[in-house]
């Protein structure tokens, strides 16, 4: 099943995540018409989300593992370099337990992705009060985890000021929102 699609900046591709294949499918666009590149890429288990570098070089997956839910172990998010005629996944970077939303700064340099870690779910052994956002540093086609926040109880949607100054996570069991500051391009603090 298809959980999301994404067209990159550039209008020429379309990728679409399905999540019990563990696959994002490339799909071509040339105006209204879009083909199937036959390109498929492994995923960590059960991508959710994607987002594309505003240069349209790069993407990167939530990938929520066990079936879309916690299960007290830690997932991933993967790298794709985008770049064409030969799109491949070129790393797969560990995060809290399931990430769900998954935001990229309008700058390119940013990205952040948002662990759910069972915030919903008190009686798991895994339970965490909270959901976290980790903070991922992009530079070319390198993407580094920089910092982990504690956020609300489960965090979903996630987007950044059209700015890239804020960001801001919807916590959905608490009913609100948490308020990220993009400071001096890279550092993300708590509001």
């Amino acid at each position: 099943g298809i959980s999301t699609v994404e067209f990159t900046p550039d209008g020429k591709h379309a990728l679409v995540v399905e999540s019990p294949e563990n696959h994002v499918a490339i799909l071509d666009v040339e105006g209204d018409k879009v083909t199937d590149s036959k390109i498929t890429l492994p995923t960590y288990a059960f991508p959710y989300n994607v987002v594309v570098s505003p240069d349209s070089k790069l993407a990167i997956t939530a990938d929520n593992g066990f079936g879309g839910s916690a299960d007290g172990n830690l997932d991933a998010v993967s790298v794709i370099d985008l770049q064409w005629p030969h799109p491949h996944v070129i790393a797969h970077i560990t995060v809290p337990d399931a990430p769900e939303g998954l935001a990229m700064s309008p700058k390119g340099d940013l990205a952040v992705v948002a662990s759910v870690q069972a915030s919903n779910n008190p009686p798991a052994w895994f339970y965490h009060k909270n959901g976290v956002v980790t903070v991922l540093r992009i530079q070319g086609q390198k993407v580094t985890p920089i910092k982990t926040i504690d956020v609300g109880r489960v965090p979903e949607a996630i987007a950044f000021h059209p700015n890239g100054s804020y960001i801001y996570v919807g916590n959905y069991t608490d009913e609100d929102f948490s308020i990220l500051r993009v400071m001096n391009g890279v550092n993300v603090v708590d509001t």
